[in-house]
């Protein structure tokens, strides 16, 4: 069994009306089962309302299944008797930063997670300042959160579940509220954690070009995972990802096109540099091909 594990989860919201009376239920996550083996770095896409947003709150307890069941760290997450130690093990990271920092001065936000669990005070500072040195935030550790921008506080917020030494970071929509240069920012340091820190990531996200470098994406819709795969066995599937309203990264999309254009491109290319190598390959092999390449014009 993997850090995360879940078999058959199905995840129903009740609905009622404005007396308070249940009239219907919702099944946002339907039949869901995977398994994340611990140092993985793992993305969830899906459109908004798509379930990848409750399959997270799954992942450390904060909603319960239906049906089915949810194992983290191979403790079962309806067990109410473990849920410290499930949040121990899975931390969360939401959205909005500002949700999360409580703290007047950076240091000693970071240092609040580990203070609750009884942490001695001097591992506690040695946790913030490893912590905010992982998320590259550690010349900002005497600065207020306030003075800070939206992906700082993102990462200083991931620096907090960092310093409570989780196996497993759960990121729901991280970059969702921050501008193209913060998303970078938070991406980056994301990707720090798992190749270094070998920290399982789990990214909930709807921007493709975040997931290029996980080893396992899982789409969602409708509540149930529609297309698993790695990036390339994902973004080759350009037509589907459409059908489910969902893009690719402009790299992918301009060599998709290509390829309907003729060009002999390998199929799920993922970055610039890739592309370029491809173009420079097909581009020898036409001049290999056509008597001193004056018979085809060449990209």
């Amino acid at each position: 069994m993997g850090i995360i594990k879940a078999q058959d989860v199905v995840y129903e919201y009740v609905k009622r009306d404005e007396e308070g009376n249940v009239e219907g239920s919702i099944r946002a996550v339907d039949q869901v089962s995977l398994d994340i083996e611990q140092g993985d770095f793992i993305a969830i896409l899906g459109h908004n309302g798509s379930g990848k947003s409750t399959l997270a709150k799954h992942m450390n307890a904060i909603l319960y299944p239906t049906e089915g069941c949810v194992w983290v760290d191979g403790k079962d997450t309806r067990a109410e008797e473990e849920l410290w130690n499930i949040r121990q093990s899975a931390g969360m990271v939401f959205q909005n930063p500002d949700n999360q920092i409580i703290g007047q001065v950076v240091e000693e936000d970071v240092g609040f997670g580990p203070e609750n669990m009884g942490v001695p005070t001097k591992e506690i500072w040695e946790r913030v300042e490893e912590s905010l040195k992982a998320v590259g935030m550690y010349q900002y550790r005497k600065h207020s959160p306030n003075k800070l921008s939206g992906g700082q506080k993102q990462r200083v917020s991931i620096a907090g579940v960092l310093a409570m030494h989780p196996k497993c970071i759960v990121l729901d929509e991280p970059t969702a509220m921050l501008d193209p240069n913060g998303r970078k920012e938070v991406v980056r340091a994301v990707r720090a954690l798992n190749d270094v820190e070998k920290i399982t990531v789990i990214l909930i996200t709807h921007y493709m070009e975040e997931i290029v470098h996980a080893d396992k994406v899982f789409v969602m819709d409708q509540g149930r995972i529609a297309m698993e795969g790695t990036p390339r066995e994902i973004f080759s599937r350009v037509e589907e990802l459409k059908a489910l309203r969902l893009d690719v990264p402009q790299v992918t999309l301009l060599a998709y096109e290509l390829q309907k254009q003729g060009l002999d491109l390998p199929r799920g290319i993922l970055t610039i540099p890739e592309l370029v190598a491809a173009l420079e390959r097909e581009k020898g092999s036409l001049k290999k091909d056509t008597p001193e390449g004056k018979d085809k014009k060449c990209p």
